[in-house]
């Protein structure tokens, strides 16, 4: 049995849970490469180009079934551990499948205005598409400045929260 977390818990600090996120794409860089070279092979995809879609969808699929399955599981993924944060719920409680799965698909903020900018105003150069989405995961990160216990939007609207989790010391 878990013991829920101190729902008064100080949040941990924003650069810290950034840091996690940048390590949290690095380890990702490897689940979304075999990811799509399992795509790739079952489709028997030849080119790049050919079943975008598709995989787009598989992988957005396999983001999820990570994500979830760690934050329902131990509320940490690989990333969280080693930076030693923990989702739970407002309560303190391990999250449930319908709450992981709503703050999956809302933690795509992060990246969605951005690739909705690129959209709408045709950007097609490489430079301009990384500046769109630095810009907008600074900007959703400065926006967590605004919230009294400093958490992320996602978190917000979802009744979830990231908090310090140290590890047992025998």
């Amino acid at each position: 049995m878990t013991v829920p977390a101190d729902p008064h818990a100080t949040p941990p600090g924003l650069a810290r849970r950034f840091a996690a996120f940048l390590y949290e794409g690095v380890l990702l860089f490897g689940v979304l490469f075999f990811a799509g070279f399992l795509y790739a092979v079952l489709t028997r995809q030849q080119h790049a180009l050919q079943g975008r879609a598709g995989l787009g969808a598989f992988l957005f699929v396999v983001l999820g079934l990570y994500f979830i399955g760690f934050w329902t599981r131990s509320g940490q993924t690989l990333a969280m551990k080693t930076w030693h944060l923990r989702v739970v719920d407002a309560a303190g409680r391990p999250l449930g499948w319908g709450r992981a799965l709503l703050r999956y698909v809302f933690s795509w903020l992060w990246f969605l205005p951005a690739l909705v900018s690129v959209w709408a105003l045709g950007l097609h150069g490489g430079g301009a598409i990384i500046g769109s989405l630095i810009a907008g995961v600074a900007g959703y990160l400065l926006i967590a400045r605004l919230h009294p216990q400093r958490q992320f939007l996602h978190d917000a609207i979802c009744g979830s929260r990231v908090i310090t989790q140290l590890p047992v010391r025998p």
